[in-house]
């Protein structure tokens, strides 16, 4: 069994290294065919135009993974871990034509993505587009979101949503150099320990590749960045977030100890989900569309309390480490256990709302014309 946590530690190296690897390259592309974001007065303020393929980046590297880890373990050629390998290779070609529909929906998310930050989509197009590749993952890629209810219909419609809610959630949260690759690099990081204590190898192998894969092109992306992400990234983190998070069994009746764990990837995810949620009441509020991007994200109020840019994501990253760590425990704690961790978790998302609806409150009517440097755009739904 320890040879599993061998292998994941691999996975997560990696896809760092790869990413590392891969992201000169594209950012040499992006120069060369001049697939830049550009600083615009009215909603940028990077001072240069900086590369936009941080997605494409982040697919080759951990699709190369994926493939070379495949080749490997049907060749029966990777050191020390062949024979454990080999026990597990019939469910391997069992779950291939679901892998394939995944990585085809991560491939799809990557270009939709890609086609907007080129030629701006319309948001109903976009739309559109999430829906498809989340039927596709939820049907043909059995992605499912575990609701209890012995019900088809019902079950693809949350998993459905599950997905596009988690690639818009990350695509409004990638607004501060390194904030949305980190925040996902920390729940893949969560995920992946779940996963391994539930003996879900496969899944744990997975969500530690996306970790590295985010590390790896976080040394390119924390500020100041000099690649960025795009809707072609952060539509891949969002639907790897969704798949990923669905496919891990958190309740079990042979070990669970109360229903409480089917919440972890709520809290774990909570930041930017609930950062979504706040941004779009406020919009609301302002009588202004939920999808056009403005100031008043939960890093973008820290920087008005006077924090850097590079504190206001560490900030965030803090507190997504302090939510994930205090919930962790609720996956094998007894009901009294569990119960207390939600309520502190539910406590930390209280000072988190406060924080959100009352600090830059006085700025809420009067937006300021640029974004801070290194800022970029909120991509539209």
């Amino acid at each position: 069994m320890n040879l599993w946590y061998l292998i994941d530690l691999f996975a997560f190296l990696g896809g760092a290294v790869a990413t590392l690897l891969a992201t000169p390259v594209f950012q040499w592309i992006a120069m060369k065919t001049d697939f830049l974001d550009r600083p615009q007065a009215n909603h940028k303020g990077h001072g240069r135009p900086t590369p936009l393929l941080g997605g494409a980046a982040m697919f080759t590297g951990w699709i190369l993974c994926i493939g070379g880890g495949l080749l490997l373990a049907h060749w029966g050629r990777i050191p020390f871990f062949s024979e454990v390998i080999s026990d597990y290779l019939d469910g391997i070609s069992y779950a291939a034509p679901q892998l394939g529909f995944i990585v085809l929906g991560a491939f799809l998310s990557v270009i939709l993505g890609l086609i907007d930050d080129k030629w701006a989509m319309s948001a109903a197009v976009k739309f559109g587009g999430q829906f498809l590749i989340a039927l596709l993952a939820a049907t043909l890629g059995g992605v499912r979101v575990n609701i209890f209810l012995d019900n088809a219909v019902l079950t693809t419609a949350v998993s459905v949503f599950w997905i596009m809610l988690l690639m818009n959630s990350i695509n409004f949260f990638d607004n501060m150099d390194g904030l949305a690759v980190g925040t996902i690099a920390i729940a893949m990081g969560f995920f992946t320990v779940i996963a391994a204590l539930n003996q879900q190898f496969f899944i744990a192998v997975f969500s530690a590749l996306t970790c590295g894969v985010c590390c790896g092109f976080w040394f390119y992306n924390f500020n100041p960045a000099v690649i960025f992400m795009g809707d072609s990234g952060s539509h891949f983190l969002g639907y790897m977030a969704a798949v990923i998070s669905a496919g891990v069994t958190y309740f079990g009746i042979d070990f669970s100890l109360s229903r409480f764990p089917i919440l972890m990837p709520l809290f774990i995810l909570a930041l930017p989900l609930f950062d979504t949620a706040m941004v779009v009441l406020i919009r609301t509020r302002n009588h202004k569309p939920f999808w056009i991007g403005d100031h008043n994200h939960i890093s973008h109020r820290f920087v008005r309390m006077g924090l850097s840019r590079k504190q206001a994501v560490m900030l965030v990253h803090l507190m997504a480490l302090t939510i994930g760590l205090g919930i962790l425990p609720v996956f094998w704690g007894d009901f009294r256990t569990a119960a207390i961790l939600v309520v502190q978790a539910l406590l930390l998302l209280g000072i988190i709302t406060i924080l959100q609806f009352t600090l830059g409150n006085r700025q809420e009517t009067r937006e300021t014309p640029v974004t801070p440097a290194g800022d970029r755009k909120e991509t539209k739904l």
